[in-house]
């Protein structure tokens, strides 16, 4: 089953570029979690329920890292839980080298893992300097 997640920090930031990149994909409505929220924390109400709701083998888009969290450790620690415990694999649309169907060999893993610290290292730089 295919999911897709959409995040802004505020209710004047415009979350039409990621779902019109998440129509694309022909992800149903009921499929489509969204929070208006920042994202400096995993306490955001659809988020859970999006955790609650996906099963082994299902795939969760993103737009981009930052729209998954803001949080360097926190988005580590989230990408563990998903793909680690929930089985689950993440595709970072903007960022091809963050599709965990891909590459699940020890080196795919590898480039994956640098990639997603490098780019929530950058999340979380960003969010500070906006502060």
């Amino acid at each position: 089953m295919n999911y897709g997640y959409i995040r802004v920090s505020t209710r004047d930031q415009n979350e039409e570029r990621q779902r019109l990149a998440m129509g694309e994909l022909e992800i149903p409505e009921k499929n489509l979690y969204r929070d208006h929220q920042s994202g400096k924390d995993f306490d955001r109400p659809m988020y859970k329920r999006l955790l609650r709701r996906l099963k082994p083998d299902d795939v969760l888009y993103i737009k981009s890292i930052d729209r998954l969290g803001r949080n360097y450790e926190e988005i580590q620690n989230q990408w563990r839980l998903l793909t680690k415990e929930k089985k689950v694999d993440i595709v970072g649309m903007d960022m091809p080298l963050l599709d965990t169907r891909r590459g699940k060999d020890l080196m795919g893993t590898f480039l994956s893992d640098i990639v997603l610290q490098v780019l929530s290292f950058v999340a979380e730089n960003e969010h500070r300097s906006e502060e």
